[in-house]
């Protein structure tokens, strides 16, 4: 379908020129056709009015646990371990897929309606929530979070689920929906798992091609207990048994020491940053201005809804904005707004090795749009600052994914919404907490 957004203001993401006032930006298909300052030739299936509105790159949401909205709130108050161990495992235990599903679901259409349109998913029976994907329109990296919690002389790839699950997930998966949906290889992290299944996931990425998803010392105890148990950090550790000779994405690194940073800049793994969970669980606040001068691509990710409790990407950027501020901008100065909105959008695409995040002829059609006359964004002296200060997910008035439009006005078109609900609240919810 061809669709022109005309008379907008369009934040591009493109250094050259990151805001254009009165723009013309034209959709063929799935990919930007043209970005200018004049309307272009030809005729279009549908004009969109872009006067008082912000078009922008959608949000790219690069770590989470989708599913994971069925336990929104739940075990609140803990820190990580407890909250983990007494609450979260028990409960994911009785998932079926049938619970994933409505779970998938449910999380999509929160993020859809609050502007994502790609995301970076860690999660189990991981085909279930590629359907989910698949059907509500958005793109994805896929991967199973591998654990495993065996002796490590009593390895066998034949006995590890999470090898069979990986096996199965990228055969059936890997570049479904003309790449909307791209499988990572993935561990966990360091304290679920052990040297067995590093090499063997390591190996079985550089035979695909596949990148590598992890949690990284997203908790001080955890770092500290891989130093005791190894003698090197979780990152170093994992970097021995070549788990990030493909790059990929760290989530959380709160805690990274000892060249940690470095090494991973070396290897082309980005570093996600989830302020709204790690200052939840009590983890603490991951030093971006230290991360990017080592040379780490630094993008933004909720986590689960479980420890945040929403898919807010507004709300990431605006938390992470203040508490580098307070932490670090002594030394550092203040974090940008534009420096922000590239973790929420370009980064994060980066990260996930997705040609999207920006607005530019021949990128991938993943747009937003924003009613910039709603009272919370006027006036507006500031877009860059209105978006990450004041911007809120009822301010997203369409969300276009892969050049598709996929909600509008409050309206979902590729998501039933009563019918989710229902199957949350009817089946999900009992199944997992009666």
């Amino acid at each position: 379908m061809s669709i022109l957004f005309e008379h907008v203001t369009a934040v591009t993401m493109d250094a050259a020129e990151m805001v254009r006032k009165n723009a013309f930006v034209a959709v063929e298909g799935a990919k930007i056709a043209s970005v200018g300052a004049e309307r272009p030739a030809g005729t279009f299936e549908r004009v969109v009015d872009g006067r008082g509105k912000v078009l922008m790159p959608g949000f790219v949401n690069a770590h989470t646990h989708v599913p994971m909205t069925l336990m929104r709130g739940y075990g609140g108050g803990c820190d990580l371990q407890t909250w983990l161990h007494q609450y979260i495992f028990p409960a994911e235990a009785k998932l079926d897929d049938r619970c994933v599903a409505a779970g998938a679901a449910l999380g999509l259409a929160e993020m859809i309606a609050s502007g994502t349109t790609c995301i970076a998913d860690m999660y189990m029976r991981t085909g279930v929530i590629a359907q989910a994907v698949l059907d509500a329109g958005i793109s994805a990296n896929l991967s199973c979070g591998g654990v495993y919690f065996g002796a490590p002389e009593a390895f066998t790839p034949e006995q590890c689920g999470d090898c069979q699950n990986q096996i199965a997930l990228t055969e059936t998966w890997h570049g479904a929906g003309d790449g909307q949906i791209l499988v990572d290889a993935s561990i966990h992290a360091e304290y679920t798992s052990t040297a067995p299944l590093w090499r063997w996931m390591a190996d079985y990425a550089q035979q695909h091609g596949l990148r590598m998803h992890v949690h990284v010392s997203e908790t001080n105890a955890e770092h500290m207990q891989c130093l005791e148990k190894y003698g090197k950090t979780p990152a170093a550790v994992l970097d021995e048994c070549g788990v990030w000779q493909n790059g990929g994405i760290a989530a959380h690194c709160v805690y990274l020491s000892g060249g940690d940073a470095e090494l991973l800049a070396k290897r082309g793994v980005a570093a996600v940053h989830n302020p709204v969970s790690n200052l939840k669980l009590m983890s603490g606040v991951a030093p971006l201005f230290f991360l990017r001068e080592c040379g780490m691509n630094v993008a933004l990710g909720t986590d689960g809804v479980a420890s945040n409790n929403s898919h807010n990407m507004f709300e990431e950027m605006k938390t992470a904005a203040l508490t580098q501020n307070w932490n670090f901008g002594e030394d550092h100065g203040q974090l940008s707004a534009a420096d922000v909105l590239r973790m929420a959008t370009v980064n994060g695409a980066k990260a996930l090795n997705r040609d999207t995040g920006v607005i530019a002829p021949g990128k991938m059609a993943d747009l937003i749009l924003l009613d910039f006359t709603h009272p919370n964004l006027f006036p507006c002296h500031d877009v860059l600052e209105n978006l990450v200060y004041s911007a809120s997910p009822s301010d997203v008035v369409m969300n276009m994914a892969r050049g598709k439009i996929i909600y509008e006005n409050g309206q979902f078109l590729t998501l039933d919404l009563e019918k989710i609900r229902a199957e949350v609240q009817n089946y999900a919810l009992p199944h997992l907490f009666a």
